[in-house]
């Protein structure tokens, strides 16, 4: 089911696009992962995505969003993105989550090519717990969270508390 918000956003239901675990997790951190990506089938690459960290010794699903569809910013030249939001569970610290997500990333076919570029799948890591940091690596929050669409408005059909 497609529902459009306005001239430039449409939101999406589909299988595990909202999803709500009946689950209790027992690993410790909470932490909310942005997706994204624009390239080939999207919407199976997100279902194929789920199944991967359903079944991840790494982190526990807990929410996701519906998958909204938004117009591209930086480099404008390319496919709308699809993006949406997921809670996990997990007892790796904000480094090491990191380096897994870059890891599930490049499993899915995730090229770095140039700067807001035309993308398979983009995972980034937007809280985690309350934690504040900036290094060279990583930023918690991510820095731009509350400036793009594809963030805010996933944000509002999530009900687990962030």
């Amino acid at each position: 089911m497609q529902k459009k918000l306005d001239k430039s956003n449409t939101i999406t239901f589909q299988n595990n696009y909202p999803y709500l675990s009946k689950q209790k997790s027992k690993k410790c951190f909470q932490a909310l992962l942005g997706i994204g990506g624009n390239i080939g089938d999207v919407s199976r690459r997100f279902n194929h995505l789920f199944y991967h960290l359903k079944t991840s010794p790494f982190v526990d699903i807990v929410e996701t969003s519906p998958i909204l569809r938004n117009p591209p910013f930086g480099y404008l030249e390319q496919d709308d993105f699809h993006n949406s939001l997921i809670i996990v569970k997990t007892c790796l610290r904000p480094k090491a989550l990191l380096r897994y997500i870059l890891h599930v990333e490049k499993r899915f076919g995730r090229r770095r090519s140039f700067p807001d570029a035309p993308r398979t799948l983009d995972i980034d890591l937007i809280f985690y717990e309350q934690v504040y940091m900036n290094s060279k690596e990583l930023s918690i929050p991510h820095p731009h969270w509350a400036s793009r669409n594809s963030v805010t408005i996933p944000l509002t059909y999530l009900k687990t508390k962030i």
